[in-house]
């Protein structure tokens, strides 16, 4: 199905993105089972929103809003970061069939965006004291802590479709996995063989992961181990782990004073998104929109 405002086309790529920024930020409040299932909601909203979007993009072309250079290349530095720098960047947009010149466009447009949001927010009440509580004794139960626990692994790929491959990733991984047990250092064969990013990184740290953040093996594998254990060879859809467990930290209820903030910036975020929505539903009022 294609989306088009006023004839111009919503691009797919626009609708992901929102949907991808929509989960990240729920994520921060509610558990992955719970998310995924609102995700047709979530859907219908990231439609919405990047229709709202492309509203708001020809807004900021009729106020005339103006973008600093300092900003897009504040932009543009996180973008090389992400990227691994200029030379991983270069590879990119070759990789994509883009140019420096239509990212730095696009970065412009998206902060022009973020100006008229900022502006259109400030008429956004803040979060009083009772409504705080008020929606802490309603959703309690979303702000229970979950069991969570804190482990390091490390992980040898293999395909999956090569019998040899799988055989040469166990036998490599079991041979790690006895130098651990015979005194190396677990960090240092994370950062030496580990395929998984947090290997280089942090030495296979995973940090804190609670039920569901993980694959479902992995996932009853750390939970069932003690603090300081060493698990057995694991197998799951991503290749073979080994697991250590460094803690472990109990669930229960949660105490209002630890989640007040928490609370007072959604409740921040639901104020702004309504008066944003306000804006953009005036704007679709006067808008056409299609989905052929």
């Amino acid at each position: 199905m294609t989306i088009k405002v006023n004839g111009e086309v919503v691009p797919e790529q626009a609708v992901q993105y929102e949907l991808d920024r929509l989960v990240k930020f729920y994520s921060e409040y509610m558990s992955p089972a719970k998310i995924n299932a609102q995700m047709d909601l979530l859907k219908s909203k990231a439609k919405d929103q990047a229709i709202g979007v492309k509203l708001l993009l020809k807004e900021v072309e009729r106020l005339d809003i103006k973008v600093t250079a300092e900003d897009i290349d504040k932009r543009m530095k996180i973008v090389f970061e992400k990227a691994g720098g200029k030379e991983g960047f270069e590879r990119l947009l070759k990789k994509r069939g883009i140019t420096e010149d239509s990212v730095r466009k696009s970065l412009e447009r998206g902060a022009g965006v973020d100006l008229l949001v900022e502006r259109i927010s400030q008429e956004a009440a803040e979060p009083t004291e009772d409504e705080i509580l008020e929606h802490f004794r309603q959703h309690a139960d979303e702000y229970k802590k979950s069991d969570r626990v804190q482990v390091r692994h490390i992980l040898i790929k293999f395909d999956a479709r090569n019998k040899a491959d799988r055989e040469t990733a166990l036998s490599g991984i079991n041979e790690i996995r006895q130098k651990i047990l015979e005194g190396a250092d677990f960090e240092d064969q994370a950062a030496a063989h580990s395929d998984c990013p947090s290997g280089k990184k942090s030495g296979g740290n995973l940090g804190w992961l609670s039920s569901g953040m993980t694959v479902p093996g992995f996932d009853r594998a750390m939970f069932a181990m003690k603090v300081g254990e060493l698990s057995e060879v694991l197998e799951t859809p991503l290749g073979f782990h080994i697991i250590s467990k460094t803690a472990h930290e109990p669930g229960g209820e949660a105490d209002f004073d630890d989640v007040r903030e928490k609370i007072r910036e959604f409740l921040r975020h639901v104020h702004r998104g309504e008066v944003l929505t306000a804006y953009v539903n005036d704007l679709k009022k006067k808008a056409v929109i299609e989905e052929v």
